[in-house]
């Protein structure tokens, strides 16, 4: 049961790393937070209830939003988190490779989007914020398709900050810099260590860089805060 004036939240990918310190960030905040990836949490807290599905598949993302639709009656903030990477060079990297990372890059972030911009509009109020990365651009050798995807999410931010701007809804895109997450285990320390090379502020970013932008977007008062694309690092 939601407390007066409680808001909630969805975060995608939440299962670890990134994803798991927004979500728990956002309970520390006051929210009732739903998080989803395709596998069950080993962890747990009060205010955080963890559903398993793919962001890439429809049916699965519409069930999520009707569990929160059934359970709260609202949603108020989604953080589409859910991610995964590639690094190779483009003659080597294999049509599976590509539809894999669309399907959970792009088209999970706007299945998500999608889904829980019907929720927002009868409440004439919502907070989406996409994550990006500095890897767009900053055109990294190896990166295309990661960035090409991540790319087509910045395009629909902007877009999708048009087309819901009349309901409430405000729509915008976070780009971090390398985090010591799952994410870039197996990027070769010298790719990280040129991309730190390339930003004004030379150093790996942190979960807290990330939360700090993400709070501010998803305040009530930022509601003329939309469309926009913040890198951070100095990217």
């Amino acid at each position: 049961m939601l407390q007066d004036e409680q808001r909630v939240a969805l975060v995608t990918g939440s299962r670890k790393g990134l994803g798991k310190f927004i979500a728990q960030q956002l309970v520390g905040c006051g929210y009732a937070v739903f998080g989803c990836s395709r596998t069950s949490a080993d962890w747990a807290v009060e205010g955080y209830r963890h559903l398993e599905a793919d962001v890439g598949n429809e049916h699965e993302i519409k069930e999520v939003v009707a569990e929160i639709r059934r359970s709260l009656g609202r949603l108020d903030v989604v953080v589409n988190n859910a991610g995964i990477a590639s690094l190779n060079h483009f003659l080597m990297v294999p049509a599976s490779t590509v539809d894999r990372l669309m399907a959970t890059n792009f088209r999970g972030a706007w299945l998500v989007s999608r889904e829980a911009a019907k929720l927002m509009m009868k409440a004439r109020y919502g907070r989406i914020v996409n994550l990006t990365t500095v890897a767009v651009p900053m055109r990294i050798r190896g990166e295309a398709l990661y960035a090409a995807s991540k790319a087509a999410v910045e395009t629909m931010t902007r877009v999708l900050a048009y087309e819901l701007g009349e309901f409430g809804i405000t729509v915008n895109a976070v780009g971090p810099t390398p985090i010591d997450t799952d994410l870039i285990q197996k990027v070769p320390a010298a790719s990280i260590q040129a991309i730190i090379d390339c930003l004004a502020i030379k150093r790996k970013g942190q979960p807290e860089d990330v939360m700090n932008v993400i709070e501010f977007l998803i305040r009530p008062a930022s509601n003329y805060v939309t469309g926009q694309v913040i890198y951070l690092g100095g990217a």
